[in-house]
């Protein structure tokens, strides 16, 4: 989870991390939370879920903060990123595309990945495009990619302690005997 963007500061994202951490502790999965990262802690933990996910098991990723799509690719932002211009972002942000190469490396059968950087664009004046929300994704065999809003469009950082999709996604999957595709459709509906 970031938030502490200098320029573009969120209320959730931190305590949406904690809280999607506890609940899948919870839930038997083993847990490396991160929040407020930099460039360089982004890659680092990227390279360690990688090497965690070798080692076999369900693989789930989950990220709360600014994310931008450039030219059809996902970006996650990181913490003190100096981005002036579009052109920069593919150097100066985290790609969505390297979680999902990690999942797809480590051969596990089921992956998830959750997105709820739907947010603005906080680059969109000094950016060309004025494209908003995040791309649509091509995920490996056996991974779902979910986003807190449909492709394109901007989700909210919500009122409360936490965002709300992150709020809805915790209220779901905490009831018993969901199958996963059914969290996420009460997520959506919800």
């Amino acid at each position: 989870g970031n938030e502490t963007y200098p320029k573009w500061p969120l209320r959730n994202p931190v305590n949406d991390a904690r809280a999607m951490a506890q609940a899948l502790r919870e839930a038997g999965f083993t847990v490396m939370l991160h929040t407020d990262l930099d460039h360089r802690g982004m890659t680092q933990a990227v390279r360690d879920f990688g090497t965690q996910l070798r080692q076999g098991g369900v693989g789930l990723f989950y990220f709360a903060g600014h994310g931008i799509q450039i030219r059809g690719r996902n970006y996650l932002i990181p913490v003190g990123a100096d981005i002036q211009r579009e052109d920069e972002v593919a150097y100066a942000a985290l790609d969505a595309q390297a979680v999902l190469d990690k999942m797809e490396s480590a051969g596990n059968g089921t992956n998830l990945m959750i997105l709820d950087a739907c947010r603005n664009n906080p680059f969109a004046r000094s950016f060309r495009s004025q494209i908003t929300g995040l791309a649509q994704m091509e995920a490996p065999v056996g991974t779902l990619v979910a986003f807190a809003t449909a492709p394109g469009t901007v989700a909210s950082d919500g009122q409360g302690s936490n965002g709300l999709y992150t709020q809805n996604l915790l209220s779901a999957m905490r009831k018993p005997g969901l199958k996963v595709e059914d969290v996420f459709k009460q997520v959506r509906v919800a």
